[in-house]
């Protein structure tokens, strides 16, 4: 059902109004392609998809629009680093915007849900996740919202490329929470994507603004290089291009190595991935930002978020996972429309990493029998409790995956999400119990000190019986902690919460539907080949013997790119043709079966069954598993045996075993 707009349909006057609303607010003179059309429409009340290219200025739509709508405006965005950047240009700008997030203290968070109340902010950005949090459900229910924000909304779509589960349910929230407008950015979405974005939220399709892909400022190239040459090629590309520049790559040990290659050779680099501490990210990316450093070699984890209109250059040292990563990461490249260089140092050894992502994340049918077991077996009137991190070892399933099949049952009716609670939730005081409730009248008094009574203390810190409580007092856990946060904002103690526990409502006769494994096994492995295919697409591209610039625009939908741009390696007449460095060495038949003995062993040590063919085959790989985590599987020496070969080709090797091989294998 479509919500009602919450201002009237502008005036004849409303487009002179915005710009000098534009100017005042921004201090810009003139609205970019779509920004204009995108605010119209949103005034308007008609919820919106905005579709423009990386740098382009999609965030300004909603922040000029959130200043022009009565309450708050929620933003979801994917990445941490994309919150701080636009949050510093919004209190640049003097407009009252803040983010809820793990980088702040309890005291920061509260004060950030008092500026909320007393309607200090117009924007507050959280992530999808944060719709988890019991705290922040509570507190988000209690506030009026004028507009919901998705950014990087192709995180809807299972189509898309960087699909998150959790972002499924933001038309779910969207309604329980009243919330009247709805606008989607995105810069990379196919027509496929853009059709199901739209249509999770109801957004017509006379309300979907495109300004087109083609950036004639990028110059695209592709050079073929073999690994053993690959920093060197690097180190001639870097001597040839001037100003600051991104290099990618895909393993955290590569960012580390090529950085300190660089740093040897006198230039201004350092690596960045998610290994290292939030504050020397954070150093890092101010570094950048603020030209202290030339050259930033980085995994994915960098370049989201980072506005710096002047990078002249992003070098793929490693093959990118998609041709929509491909798509993004050259995107962060000459956004102040100067000229910039996007190349690529391809080959082929780098095909089995990216898909081994892929492969890794596809759950085993045992997995998938083991959490549909696990929720027969826990079932209490028709609830299931679960813990992620728990079910996660249980099944050796992925936290993602595992996300993604929860997301699945939910779609099939067979589970439905009723709320999520801490299952540790702990105290401290900051002011003796006497003080604090001398503050309160009678019958409040008697609450908390029945509250304080049914606390377990530990030294300083307790813990609270909520099963306890509720039977002294009838008093539910959202009472209780809504309780315990007014304690918290009147800093009488301090409050923590731990093990997040989702509470789903179970439909057993779906749950004990015979074909649901099957079924779920093969979504995911219809979801596998569409990743595999993905990866097949990017390696084409980088083949191809017509302009890549065209082609790359046709990818997402955009057929008004010129047939030859002039800027990229084919319009230059140099065609790639990809290809091993050195052809992959398999290992000797017996090692295998050596290897493979091994982890069969230690399997058994454990009192586990024998490890299936999928498992035996990830391990050779060197793909990490829950369970191979927790058996601290990597000591094995046969762990990463095949590591340079492809897993489907690891698969059939091993399936092409002898009968007689794969008995002594499991058996002997």
């Amino acid at each position: 059902m479509l919500l009602p707009p919450t201002t009237p349909a502008q005036s004849s006057s409303a487009p002179l109004n915005n710009l000098a609303k534009l100017q005042q607010q921004f201090g810009f003179s003139a609205f970019r392609a779509g920004q204009a059309e995108t605010i119209s429409q949103l005034l308007a009340g008609h919820s919106s998809l905005a579709i423009f290219p990386t740098g382009s200025g999609k965030s300004l739509c909603y922040q000029f629009t959130a200043m022009q709508l009565p309450h708050l405006t929620l933003v979801i965005s994917p990445l941490l680093a994309l919150m701080k950047d636009q949050l510093q240009f919004l209190k640049d700008k003097g407009i009252g915007a803040a983010s809820i997030d793990s980088t702040l203290t309890a005291e920061q968070s509260r004060q950030v849900m008092q500026d909320v109340r007393r309607g200090r902010l117009k924007i507050l950005m959280v992530s999808v996740e944060r719709f988890k949090n019991e705290r922040f459900r509570q507190f988000i229910q209690s506030v009026p919202l004028s507009m919901l924000v998705v950014d990087e909304a192709h995180c809807i779509s299972e189509w898309g490329h960087n699909f998150r589960p959790d972002y499924l349910k933001l038309p779910q929230h969207r309604q329980e929470l009243n919330i009247p407008l709805v606008l989607l950015l995105t810069a990379t979405a196919t027509r496929k994507v853009t059709l199901d974005m739209a249509a999770r939220f109801d957004i017509a399709p006379e309300h979907i603004v495109k300004t087109g892909f083609y950036r004639p400022n990028l110059d695209l190239s592709v050079l073929p290089v073999a690994s053993q040459d690959k920093l060197q090629v690097l180190e001639q590309q870097l001597s040839q291009l001037s100003g600051a520049g991104i290099v990618y790559v895909t393993l955290q040990h590569t960012a580390e190595e090529v950085a300190h290659a660089l740093q040897q050779k006198g230039m201004r680099a350092s690596a960045y991935h998610a290994g290292f501490d939030d504050a020397k990210r954070q150093q890092i990316q101010q570094d950048f930002m603020q030209d202290h450093l030339d050259v930033v070699v980085a995994t994915i984890a960098f370049g989201m978020g980072i506005d710096k209109s002047h990078i002249r250059y992003v070098i793929h040292y490693d093959l990118p996972k998609s041709i929509e990563n491909y798509s993004q990461e050259i995107g962060r490249a000459g956004r102040d429309g100067m000229l910039a260089h996007c190349v690529t140092l391809a080959n082929l050894d780098g095909v089995n990493t990216v898909e081994n992502f892929v492969y890794g994340d596809t759950p085993e049918r045992s997995g998938i029998e083991q959490v549909i077991v696990h929720i027969r077996q826990s079932l209490l009137n028709q609830r299931w409790e679960c813990q992620l991190n728990l079910l996660s070892n249980e099944s050796n399933i992925r936290q993602l995956p595992l996300k993604t099949l929860l997301v699945q049952l939910e779609m099939r009716g067979v589970i439905k999400p009723l709320y999520a609670y801490y299952a540790d939730v702990t105290y401290r005081f900051i002011q003796d119990t006497a003080t604090i409730l001398e503050q309160f009248d009678p019958q409040r008094q008697a609450f908390l000190s029945q509250l304080f009574a049914h606390t377990s203390m530990k030294r300083i810190w307790g813990t609270v019986d909520f099963a306890a409580l509720y039977e002294a007092t009838g008093k539910d856990r959202s009472r209780v902690l809504a309780a315990l946060d007014y304690l918290v904002e009147r800093q009488m103690i301090e409050l923590e919460t731990k093990k997040l526990t989702d509470v789903y409502q179970v439909n057993p006769a779906l749950l004990l539907c015979a074909e649901l494994v099957d079924e779920l096994h093969q979504y995911f492995a219809e979801k596998e080949h569409k990743e595999i295919q993905r990866i097949g697409q990017l390696l084409r591209f980088f083949e191809l013997d017509t302009c890549l610039s065209r082609n790359l625009s046709r990818y997402f939908d955009d057929h008004l790119a010129p047939e030859q741009c002039g800027h990229c390696s084919v319009c230059r007449g140099a065609v790639a043709k990809l290809s091993y460095s050195a052809t992959p060495v398999w290992p000797d038949k017996q090692q295998l079966i050596e290897d493979i003995k091994a982890l069969q062993q230690l399997a058994q040590t454990q009192g586990l069954p024998s490890f299936s063919l999928e498992s035996q085959c990830r391990f050779l790989a060197g793909m990490t598993l829950p369970q191979f985590s927790r058996l601290h599987i990597r000591k094995l020496k046969g762990f990463g045996r095949c590591a340079s070969l492809r897993y489907a080709e690891i698969k059939h090797s091993m399936l092409s075993l002898s009968a007689r091989d794969d008995q002594r294998i499991n058996h002997e």
